[in-house]
This record gives structure tokens, sequence and C-alpha cells, in this order.
């Protein structure tokens, strides 16, 4: 359900919530930031850990819960 190169699921870090790999920042917490209007350049810009394919990971994990 994963994207295993981009999204992990481990207990330890954040209690087993679908985080970015190399990353404490949730799937939910990226998705909110869209869902508040931020754009792609906004968070890359204040997020510079993260890249295009970090957020379609998101994008698709969503896409797959539905």
């Amino acid at each position: 359900m994963t994207d295993s190169t981009r999204i992990v699921l481990d207990p330890a870090v954040l209690s087993g919530k679908p985080v970015i790999r190399g990353t404490r920042l949730s799937v939910e917490f990226v998705i909110g930031l869209m869902a508040d209007g931020w754009s792609e350049p906004d968070i890359l810009q204040n997020y510079p850990g993260l890249s295009h394919d970090d957020l379609a990971a998101c994008l698709r994990l969503l896409l797959a819960m539905f």
C-alpha cells in the first residue's frame, strides 16, 4: 500500500504513522499542508529535504486509501 522507496511505517517513529523516508514528516502532515493551500514550491522551499517524488508518494498513498 505504500511506496516503499519513499514512505515508511516504523512503530518507533511517530507511533507508526506513514512518514517520508529519512524524515520525521508524516504523510498526514504533508497532505495537511497541501490542503491548507501550500503549493509544491512552498513545501519544497520550507522543507528542503523533500523532493517532488516524496510529495507524489504522499498523494499516491492518499489515493490508495480510497
